[in-house]
């Protein structure tokens, strides 16, 4: 069946997938290569521990801080989170010490593939010293050029939010009993539309919305199922709508507030503008450097040798 909220799809745990694709994407580890040998570490700083292996104190601060302040915040009050990377960055840690036991970094695949990551590490790295954007650019002139060239981007569309009572279709023969059962619901609420939330709050099967009086929060339209948009577009605030059927069930929608579509000002954009032009120009810089070494080098391609690799 599918969900029944009025939000198409789903959002994921964030905090946890960052923790744990942390531990287990290949180089990506922010501590990995910086960490000595796990005896060496005192032993009241070892949070976790998994035989000769553990996660220190240092290790797991070092985790955080490469985090966004947000996220950090966040993920120190998801303990499941927490413990869930612990558990893997240990089992890493477990697979690592069989690898090397039987010799594994010497193997010549992965002496090439350590040569070849260390290179994009050095060169990546390098680049972002060569290409360091001015402390002072934008300046307000140019943030304000950029925010008026680029002002059909920055509308906001309308928003609406939304309260619904939701009745899933679990068995295709109950769909007209179902129907019958929303078609009641909306004729009481239409009938006195401040017993909405109560009403929600009583029958909707949405469990997420039901304990917040049917309140779906604000939203755009295409945040909508498809087929309740055109209904609540149309909506006035206050207004009760009759049933309407989409693929998971029934839905009776009250619009309580809608704001219409807008243009984001240069204030509330600043910060995502400014971030967005020094990356700009940061590429910029990087991009002219390396044609730089380019027309100061010697260059030459040897055009029978490229033929026999393209051959």
């Amino acid at each position: 069946m599918k969900k029944p909220t009025l939000v198409v799809g789903a959002g994921a745990l964030v905090l946890l997938v960052v923790a744990v694709g942390l531990s287990l994407r290949p180089g990506s580890d922010p501590v990995a290569a910086q960490q000595p040998p796990a005896d060496t570490f005192p032993e009241g700083l070892a949070v976790a521990r998994l035989g000769n292996q553990q996660v220190a104190l240092p290790e797991l601060k070092a985790l955080l801080a490469t985090l966004p302040a947000e996220s950090r915040e966040q993920l120190r009050g998801n303990r499941g989170a927490l413990e869930t990377w612990i558990r893997s960055r240990l089992a890493q840690k477990a697979v690592l010490e069989q690898a090397d036991a039987q010799g594994w970094r010497q193997r010549p695949e992965v002496e090439q593939q350590t040569r070849a990551a260390t290179e994009q590490i050095v060169f990546r790295d390098y680049m972002l010293s060569v290409s360091q954007v001015p402390a002072d650019y934008p300046s307000a002139a140019e943030l304000q050029q950029a925010y008026d060239s680029g002002k059909a981007q920055w509308v906001t569309p309308a928003l609406y939010r939304v309260s619904q009572i939701f009745l899933a279709v679990g068995d295709p023969q109950r769909v007209e009993s179902v129907r019958r059962q929303a078609q009641e619901l909306s004729r009481r609420a239409q009938a006195a539309p401040d017993e909405f939330a109560a009403l929600a709050s009583q029958y909707s099967q949405d469990e997420g919305t039901a304990k917040r009086g049917g309140d779906s929060g604000l939203q755009p339209l295409q945040q909508l199922v498809p087929e309740v948009r055109g209904v609540v577009s149309r909506l006035k605030p206050g207004a009760v709508s009759d049933a309407v059927q989409s693929a998971a069930g029934f839905h009776v929608l009250k619009v309580t507030e809608q704001q219409p579509a807008r243009t984001a000002s240069l204030d509330e954009l600043r910060e995502r503008l400014t971030q967005a032009l020094r990356e700009q120009r940061q590429e910029q810089i990087a991009k002219a450097y390396l044609e730089g070494m380019l027309n100061t080098a010697t260059l030459s391609i040897d055009g029978a040798e490229l033929n026999k690799v393209l051959e």
